[in-house]
């Protein structure tokens, strides 16, 4: 019954810390990256679609990201998509493509991003600690119904503080590379 919990904690850390690494992956460093915009939403055919889903996304260089529509009467649509989203690019219609040229970034701009960087982390941190107190009323609960020992239950909780930890500082190293990433001229 323990392991079961244990499990289903470490697989939901899991998940947080790979949702965090998800998030700074839209952090663009400088190189554009086509999953700094696959998950804009698109009004197409009457529903709201992500970009990936309506247009091939590539980087011919890595100061340019690439959209071409699958069917051209999206185009205007993607355009007016990628304005609202305000990923501080200016799309630019070229004939059957946008193209999303990427300036240099400021100070100011690296800045901005290592700060975005870090209330990724924040969040991420937090979703790991809710889990974490998941688990732990877990235990105390499998404790009280007498499925589980005193001692079993202290193991338990010690096995989450653990695997707790273990989740932090995946996040924080991550976090630690992203910012070296980001301030990287």
């Amino acid at each position: 019954m323990s392991t079961a919990t244990l499990a289903d904690a470490n697989a939901r850390m899991k998940k947080a810390v790979d949702h965090t690494l998800h998030e700074f992956s839209t952090l663009h460093t400088g190189k554009a990256s086509p999953s700094m915009v696959e998950g804009i939403m698109v009004e197409a055919y009457g529903s709201m679609m992500a970009l990936k889903g309506c247009a091939a996304i590539t980087t011919p260089d890595p100061r340019m990201i690439q959209v071409q529509p699958w069917d051209k009467g999206l185009l205007r649509a993607i355009e007016k998509a990628l304005q609202m989203a305000n990923i501080g690019v200016n799309p630019v219609v070229d004939g059957n493509l946008i193209r999303l040229p990427f300036p240099d970034l400021s100070r100011e701009r690296r800045q901005e991003f290592v700060k975005t960087a870090h209330r990724l982390a924040e969040e991420g941190r937090v979703a790991v600690r809710h889990i974490r107190r998941d688990a732990m009323e877990a235990a105390k609960k499998l404790k009280k119904d007498n499925k589980i020992s005193e001692d079993e239950e202290k193991r338990l909780e010690k096995d989450v503080q653990t695997s707790t930890d273990k989740a932090i500082k995946d996040i924080d190293t991550h976090l630690a590379h992203k910012e070296k990433d980001l301030m990287t001229v």
